[in-house]
C-alpha cells in the first residue's frame, strides 16, 4: 500500500511546498490538494488557496511524487475547461498528474458565490454527463455531445495526455458508485478499514452489473491519522473532538496506528492519504509526519 500527503489548502504556499518537498525526498507516493474556496463553517476569515493553482506550482517544483486534485467540484467549472487544465498539468508534471473529480457538495461555497447546487438527483446526473465529457476530450480526436447539461461540437483537446488517470471521489452507494464503476480509473472515499471493506462489496456489485473487474480500479482512502505519545493530553483532546465530530480517526500509540492501518490492504485499499490539517505548523507538522513514516509506514 502506498502513502500520500494531503496538505491543507489553508496553509501558506511556502508551507504547502515545504510539505510536498518533504514527501518527495522521504519516499511518499503522492501529494493531493482539496478543491475549496472557503472553510466549511461559520469562520470565513480562514484563508484557502485555489486547488489548480497550487497543483501547477507543485508540478513545477517536484519531480517524483504523483500530484492530484482531491477532488475538483464539478459545479465550479465547465468540464471541458477542466479537461484542458488537466492536460496542461499532465505536461507540467511529466505525466504525474491525477485528475480527481467529484459531483460537488459544500453548501456555503455555492451560496456565497452564487453557484448553483442542484438537488442530488440532478447533481449526479450532471456529474455523470461531465464524466462523459472528460473521457471524450481526453481520448477522442474530436468530441461531440448533445447532452442535457453540456453541449460540445467537434471539440478538440491537444496535446492529449498519454495516460491521465481519472479519480472519482464518491461514497453514495445507490448511484455514485455506479458512476465510479463506469468511468473511474481510481476511486477515493473517507473511512476506516471496516467502511472500506463494506464500500468495496457495494462497488463490486456495481462492477458486476456492467461487466467490469473491480480490481482494475485503484482505491484510496483517508482518515485523521496521528501517532500520539503517552501523556500528550492536547493530542488526546484533539482525537476526542475529531471523533465526536464524526471524522474517521486513527490516533493513538504507534502500535495502535500500525495495527489499524495494516487492515486497509485486506479491505481493498491501495493508497492511504494523510491529511495534515490538524498536525500543527512548522517543525511540529513535519515531525508528526516523520513519526508516522518511520514508526508505521515503513513497517508495513
Amino acid at each position: 500500500m502506498d502513502f500520500s500527503l494531503w496538505p491543507a489548502a489553508s496553509r501558506t504556499w511556502p508551507d504547502i511546498l515545504d510539505g510536498a518537498e518533504y514527501a518527495e525526498r522521504t519516499g511518499w507516493h503522492g501529494v493531493w490538494i482539496a478543491d475549496h474556496f472557503m472553510q466549511n463553517g461559520d469562520d470565513l476569515s480562514v484563508p484557502v488557496n485555489e486547488c489548480l493553482a497550487l497543483l501547477a506550482g507543485l508540478a513545477a517544483r517536484t519531480s517524483r511524487v504523483r500530484i492530484g486534485s482531491m477532488v475538483l467540484g464539478n459545479t465550479y467549472r465547465h468540464p471541458a475547461v477542466v479537461a484542458n487544465q488537466a492536460a496542461t498539468l499532465d505536461q507540467m508534471s511529466n505525466g504525474r498528474f491525477v485528475l480527481g473529480i467529484g459531483a460537488g457538495w459544500q453548501v456555503n461555497e455555492h451560496e456565497v458565490y452564487g453557484i448553483e447546487l442542484p438537488p442530488v438527483r440532478q447533481l449526479l446526473a450532471r456529474f455523470e454527463e461531465a464524466c462523459r465529457v472528460f473521457r471524450g476530450l481526453l481520448t477522442e480526436e474530436r468530441f461531440s455531445l448533445d447532452g442535457e447539461y453540456y453541449q460540445l461540437t467537434g471539440a478538440p483537446l491537444e496535446p492529449k495526455p498519454a495516460n491521465l488517470p481519472i479519480l472519482i471521489g464518491a461514497a453514495g452507494e445507490k448511484v455514485a458508485l455506479g458512476i465510479v464503476a463506469k468511468y473511474a480509473d481510481e476511486w477515493n472515499h473517507w473511512g476506516l478499514p471496516d467502511v472500506a471493506r463494506h464500500k468495496g462489496e457495494v462497488f463490486r456489485a456495481h462492477c458486476e452489473k456492467i461487466g467490469r473487474d473491480p480490481s482494475t480500479v485503484r482505491r484510496s482512502t483517508q482518515a485523521m491519522i496521528e501517532v500520539i505519545t503517552p501523556g500528550d493530553t492536547e493530542a488526546e483532546a484533539r482525537r476526542d473532538r475529531l471523533t465526536a465530530a464524526g471524522r474517521p480517526t486513527i490516533m493513538g500509540s504507534a502500535q495502535y496506528v500500525l495495527d489499524t492501518v495494516a487492515q486497509y490492504p485486506e479491505a481493498g485499499i491501495d493508497e492511504l492519504l494523510v491529511p495534515d490539517a490538524f498536525l500543527g505548523a512548522g517543525p511540529q507538522r513535519l515531525e508528526a509526519l516523520e513519526t508516522l513514516r518511520a514508526e508505521v509506514f515503513t513497517k508495513l
